[in-house]
């Protein structure tokens, strides 16, 4: 369901009902209570249990039949055996929005999956949605709405603001959401999802994108329930320009095992999902502390369109560590221009004027050469950002006053660009820095880290939307296994091109189509049943004449009929040898949550070796492509390194775009593509499939399988 209506009143309701309302403060049914009375919730809070006539001082209700109104929302805390009614119930009066507290459902086994999907039919047949079961809830600062029990509201409540968390974990959430208090940052919306029965991560996220109090939306997933939705959510929220900060976990094998046990869930593939979010604009991270790094710098709301960083620095040693991390991360420092090179030299004969830019500790002597070194990273060197080191130098009192007025007029002369610190001292002090405008950080590789991605950001925004998908249409498989030849007449209908081959069935049929092509040629055992050919010796290559192409089938046939005497053969393939190219293997895997996926790297040992490749999902244009194969860290073999004539990269790029609109096209009994080799051949001269494994759903596993 993607109504947001009726989440509205989940988030932001006017009255809310507490289903199992406890006097005890300290209780699931007593804390949201308490959090709302502490806060000022502006609405009405309606307590229900039929023990009490009053809870917290409020006019307690022995059952929602009693209830003076309908409220917008309810806080369902009661034993699991007690919900369905509970759900009918509210269903009757017409609330719209229940948050499920109650543990004892999918997260507990089949039985309980089965009780879960029977809320849902309830709770729908009913207009009702359901966050939860088995969730911590939601908080919405801004109305002093406490819609959770978490025990993080005993160590202080959030701080207002424009950063967002939708978490599929209570606890995490509520982690993540303390987190942001604790280091000063603004957090009013965190929405937990639980076992996400209705409501999942993804609705969380497009509310966000839709809400005109969240700028900035972290994520925390274990699984991924609703694939098109989430993605479509990722979309709104870049559409928005609000960024998106995804931890998504269950990247290990144990990790992937406690996230199925602890949301009900199978993870799909992590290094797939990586890709495929990152390509619909959300930031994917490792660890909560770059999370709220980022969140920070991005709540400020400046996203410079440049992804290049100036570093100027009091201490030559942290322009090195800045640099070196700068360079990890693939964030550019380009020197200053020889011009302002010379003025700054001029002005500081023993600075280092070229980038980092260091003032040396004479700046804090002569704050003036702070406004001068910063203020030409930005002029001259026009970079998107410019980040100071002046370490417990800005901490000091007495120093905060000289460095703003040198500073604070370059943050307003700069309003579209990004002026960071890093520096050490009184939480006070640095808090004069940020109301001023300027982001404070205490590390510079964290500093770095969290620049990098607002500059990536910015730089995506000032792209504007990537190319159109390319129109699919729907492609006809057979009814069982391709072999080779049959899988490359099927991918030549896509325009996928192969070297000259015929599929023969006689010795004298394989010497016409050597012939025919010229010598020399390939040959192969022609079987869907044999996916490792050359494991059996059924491939045979440079064969340069009439009697080796006589001695070469005698001798396949003979090895398939000795090492795979099962196997369906339909004959043998003879291809003409092609030579001087670069080997590359592309192919096409359906992943459980996201559907196909295009995979392109190197062939060789370089896959194997170094796991240097590239992931899309389907289907995407030739652009998309070549960006793709671009991305490899190998892609300079195929830019003609040390001499080599540069590789057809346009040709592998449609290559791989018509193989991606294939996959989408084929549905889900498509189960993967591999074509390895493909062979790139010098610029102008193409690219082509030298081999072709096409593997369907329901098709038996190959006798000589993986």
């Amino acid at each position: 369901m993607s109504d947001l209506s009726h989440i509205d009143g989940l988030i932001a309701p006017r009255s809310v009902a507490v289903i199992g309302a406890s006097d005890d403060v300290t209780r699931i049914g007593g804390r949201p209570i308490a959090a709302m009375l502490r806060a000022g919730f502006a609405g009405r809070i309606l307590p229900v249990n039929p023990k009490r006539d009053r809870v917290q001082g409020l006019p307690c209700y022995a059952s929602v039949d009693d209830l003076p109104e309908t409220p917008d929302a309810a806080l369902i805390a009661v034993p699991a055996k007690l919900v369905p009614e509970t759900i009918e119930a509210l269903g009757r009066r017409g609330c719209k929005a229940a948050t499920l507290f109650s543990a004892g459902f999918a997260e507990t086994g089949a039985e309980g999956e089965a009780a879960q999907r029977a809320l849902v039919a309830r709770a729908r047949h009913h207009g009702m949605r359901l966050l939860g079961p088995n969730t911590l809830g939601v908080y919405n600062v801004g109305i002093g709405y406490y819609g959770t029990f978490s025990s993080s509201l005993d160590t202080g409540m959030p701080r207002p603001g424009n950063i967002g968390i939708a978490s599929q974990s209570g606890a995490f959430g509520a982690h993540l959401g303390a987190l942001a208090r604790d280091q000063g940052l603004g957090c009013s919306v965190l929405i937990t999802t639980g076992n996400e029965a209705d409501i999942t991560v993804a609705d969380a996220i497009r509310w966000m994108a839709e809400s005109d109090s969240t700028d900035v939306i972290c994520t925390y997933m274990e699984a991924i329930n609703d694939a098109p939705a989430l993605l479509a959510a990722l979309d709104a929220a870049r559409a928005a320009g609000k960024p998106v900060l995804a931890l998504k976990s269950g990247r290990s094998a144990v990790g992937a095992r406690a996230a199925a046990s602890h949301t009900a869930s199978l993870t799909g593939d992590a290094v797939v999902a990586d890709a495929v979010l990152s390509d619909h604009g959300a930031i994917v991270l490792r660890d909560p502390e770059t999370m709220m790094d980022i969140a920070y710098a991005a709540s400020k709301k400046v996203f410079p369109a440049r992804h290049s960083l100036g570093v100027v620095t009091v201490s030559g040693g942290a322009g090195i560590v800045a640099s070196d991390e700068a360079e990890r991360v693939g964030l550019p420092m380009p020197a200053m221009p020889e011009a302002a090179q010379a003025v700054l030299k001029a002005a500081l004969p023993y600075a280092s004027p070229v980038n980092p830019l260091d003032c040396t500790a004479q700046a804090l002597n002569d704050p003036s050469l702070l406004d001068l070194f910063t203020r030409s990273g930005l002029e001259e060197g026009g970079y998107g950002a410019v980040l100071c080191f002046l370490t417990y130098v800005a901490g000091s009192r007495a120093m905060s006053d000289v460095i703003l007025e040198a500073m604070a007029p370059l943050r307003a002369a700069y309003p579209d660009r990004i002026i960071a610190f890093c520096a050490l001292g009184e939480r006070e002090v640095l808090q004069r820095y940020d109301d001023a405008g300027i982001l404070v950080f205490n590390d510079p590789c964290r500093a770095v880290r969290a620049l990098d991605a607002i500059l990536r950001l910015g730089a995506a925004q000032a792209r504007g939307p990537g190319p159109a998908l390319p129109e699919v249409v729907p492609v006809a498989l057979p009814e069982g296994p391709p072999d080779e030849a049959q899988a490359k007449a099927l991918l030549a209908g896509a325009g996928i091109a192969a070297a000259p081959e015929r599929a023969v069935q006689s010795a004298e049929d394989a010497v016409a189509a050597a012939e025919s092509f010229g010598f020399p040629v390939v040959m192969k055992i022609l079987s869907p049943d044999i996916l490792h050919k050359s494991d059996i010796g059924a491939v045979k290559l440079n064969i340069g004449s009439a009697e080796a192409v006589r001695a070469a089938h005698a001798e396949i046939l003979s090895a398939a009929a000795t090492h795979a005497p099962g196997a369906v053969v339909t004959g043998v393939l003879v291809a003409k040898q092609l030579s001087g190219g670069v080997e590359c293997l592309m192919g096409i895997s359906r992943d459980p949550t996201f559907g196909p996926v295009a995979v392109f790297g190197l062939g060789g040992i370089f896959v194997e070796l170094l796991n240097d490749v590239a992931l899309r999902a389907c289907p995407f244009g030739p652009e998309t492509a070549r960006e793709m194969i671009l991305s490899i860290r190998a892609a300079a073999i195929l830019q003609g390194a040390r001499g080599q004539p540069p590789a057809d990269i346009d040709a592998l790029a449609q290559m791989l775009s018509r193989l991606s609109v294939f996959a989408a096209g084929a549905g889900a009994r498509l189960v993967s593509i591999d074509l390895n080799p493909v062979l790139a051949m010098p610029e102008g001269q193409g690219a082509f499939a030298l081999d072709a494994v096409i593997e369907l759903d329901g098709q038996e596993e190959a006798a000589h399988g993986h």
